[in-house]
């Protein structure tokens, strides 16, 4: 199957007002659901049993599609493609002991992902390649066996700058010199640097505030992502990582996405307003985490995240385990169209429970 994300990949990533994105959204995500309920028996079962078949469904609401729980692709190989079709598989991050998402990948899967996450990154770094720092060590990408989410967030990155220089050693210290150098050489162009969220804030900015180093100052743009768990536990938010991060290392620009393994390439970079936006590619919905009735906006509940990409595993509607708020679409204030959100955390282990408890409910 064609991926439907190429057809509306060609309007531009943020060209579309939520009305017309919707319209033309539904019947993709139809196609998907048909798709993946003729080709995944486990899928299947989960329509079938938990929504009443395809019948049941209002294909012109997004709100109506079946979903499935992210927790879901720890336990079962949902794929809808034959084994000798698979090009590779994503594995989610997780320690050891820890159960991880096993995400079966074709190549039209693999490319569709990939073209939709240039279109998406140039929008926000330009289509020009940038001397790129990964705050990271290199032996995370040295095992090109590997396809871990942390592996596959810094090679999907690295597409968008050259000579990257790992700020890390393999012991996690930072290495001040070799940055300090790699920085001087950048003099007078943009750098991309790239991590993810606690390691940027722990081996990065408080190295840096700890050891009072001074670097050479570039015009930088800071682009990273993961979960907040931890900085929320240190009482730092978005603002205060923000302005530690300019602080300590003079880049001006910083840009956090949300995404995840289970829909790698439907990014949602942060806009003019700091608020999360979903391209054209995909929608995002927050539910009830008891009832999973779909909330207006401005009221918290579970993340569900749609996206058009996905054709070789029903990765197309999921049910996250974050909790969130809608703050509008076609906002005033940002060039870009569609509707915005927040991340607000991990949902508490009781809401998790009451989602879990209504979705197997229901399948009873």
């Amino acid at each position: 199957m064609i991926s439907p994300a190429r057809a509306l990949l060609e309007a531009g990533p943020y060209a579309l007002a939520q009305e017309e994105k919707r319209a033309r959204l539904a019947p993709a995500l139809e196609a998907l659901t048909r798709h993946h309920h003729a080709e995944c028996p486990a899928y299947r079962d989960v329509v079938d049993r938990v929504f009443g078949g395809l019948e049941s469904v209002d294909f012109s609401r997004l709100e109506s599609l079946p979903f499935l729980p992210v927790s879901m692709f720890k336990s079962r190989d949902l794929r809808s493609v034959p084994d000798d079709r698979v090009l590779k598989v994503l594995t989610s991050s997780g320690t050891t002991g820890q159960r991880v998402s096993r995400i079966a990948l074709d190549a039209e899967t693999s490319q569709v992902q990939s073209a939709t996450l240039v279109k998406v990154a140039q929008h926000h770094l330009g289509r020009q390649r940038l001397p790129m720092v990964i705050v990271d060590h290199p032996g995370v990408t040295r095992e090109r066996g590997s396809h871990s989410a942390r592996a596959a967030g810094i090679l999907g990155m690295s597409q968008f700058g050259h000579r990257p220089f790992h700020a890390l050693r393999d012991d996690m210290s930072l290495d001040v010199d070799g940055l300090a150098r790699y920085l001087e050489a950048a003099q007078g162009k943009r750098v991309l640097f790239f991590g993810f969220t606690f390691m940027v804030w722990e081996h990065f900015v408080r190295v840096i505030e700890r050891e009072q180093v001074a670097l050479p100052r570039v015009d930088g743009v800071l682009v990273h992502s993961g979960g907040w768990k931890k900085l929320e536990a240190l009482a730092v938010d978005r603002a205060v990582f923000r302005e530690r991060v300019r602080a300590a290392t003079g880049v001006a620009s910083v840009l956090d996405f949300y995404g995840m393994v289970e829909q790698v390439g439907s990014v949602y970079f942060e806009n003019e307003l700091h608020h999360l936006h979903a391209p054209v590619v995909s929608e995002v919905i927050v539910r009830d985490p008891v009832t999973l009735e779909p909330v207006p906006d401005g009221t918290p509940g579970v993340i569900q995240v749609v996206s058009s990409l996905p054709t070789s595993y029903p990765g197309h509607s999921l049910l996250t385990e974050d909790l969130g708020v809608i703050v509008g679409a076609d906002l005033p204030g940002t060039a870009l169209k569609g509707r915005c959100f927040d991340v607000l955390g991990r949902l508490p282990r009781a809401e998790l429970r009451g989602c879990s408890d209504t979705f197997v409910r229901s399948a009873a």
